[in-house]
């Protein structure tokens, strides 16, 4: 578990899966089909359930659901994956939150955490994609320290994303 002066990051627990879900629900219509729900519903509320229940609990790496101290609620998540796309022992930073909470530095604070607890697990270099379209985590990356490093990947339908890193 991380801690911040506003926040939780801890491993996911069943009766999250609501809120997953909502994520699910509120992501931006450019944002790849695998990535939405589907035409059937999918994931539902039950397929998030079984997904957390399967899942081990983070080590040095995985995604930790953001919960705010003040009032207990799971808010999104944030945490290190390892997606195959960077070089070997550098994960990948991902964050996601509702969009009722955008704007209120959330986001920031967490992936601090997070930064600070890959540092603790011994990676020396993160990374982080991001689509050229999504400026509010464009901006958080940029406040956390990640540069933007000219590799991209077009994508003529969903856009293009861009490949940040961070030394740590």
């Amino acid at each position: 578990m991380l801690e911040t002066s506003r926040l939780l990051l801890r491993p996911w627990r069943v009766a999250d899966a609501v809120v997953h879900r909502e994520l699910w629900t509120e992501r931006d219509p450019r944002v790849p089909p695998r990535r939405r729900i589907d035409e059937k519903g999918r994931p539902t509320v039950a397929d998030l359930e079984e997904s957390i229940r399967t899942t081990e609990a983070p080590s040095s790496t995985g995604l930790l659901a953001v919960e705010r101290k003040a009032t207990l609620d799971v808010i999104g998540y944030c945490g290190l994956v390892d997606s195959g796309r960077g070089a070997e022992g550098e994960p990948e930073l991902a964050f996601e939150l509702l969009r009722r909470v955008w704007g209120q530095g959330y986001a920031t604070e967490a992936s601090l955490a997070v930064i600070d607890w890959a540092r603790a697990s011994g990676h020396e270099r993160l990374w982080a994609t991001v689509w050229e379209w999504n400026t509010a985590s464009r901006r958080v990356l940029a406040k956390v320290g990640f540069t933007e490093t000219g590799h991209t990947e077009v994508d003529p339908v969903h856009g293009t994303t861009l490949f940040t890193t961070r030394r740590l």
